[in-house]
């Protein structure tokens, strides 16, 4: 199983999304509600990874779902 923590580029593989387990789709939730990454990058693919999460794997991700919802916004 590989360390969530320790994948410098992450790529969204078949393997990957497999490997996760509730722990550490907790982990990666807690992380993006947190929001303290050192840059909006690092954000970006853990909120990329739960998308992929979300898609293939919908039953670790029911309980947080709403941080992958966008709220509506009115450009003009």
């Amino acid at each position: 199983m590989e360390d969530m923590n320790n994948i410098p580029q992450i790529k969204i593989s078949e393997k990957l999304v497999s490997s996760f387990n509730e722990d550490m789709t907790s982990k990666l939730a807690q992380r993006l509600e947190e929001d303290n990454y050192p840059s909006p990058f690092d954000a970006l693919k853990d909120w990329h990874l739960l998308r992929a999460l979300a898609i293939n794997r919908p039953e670790l991700t029911s309980e947080y779902i709403h941080l992958l919802d966008q709220e509506q916004f009115d450009e003009d």
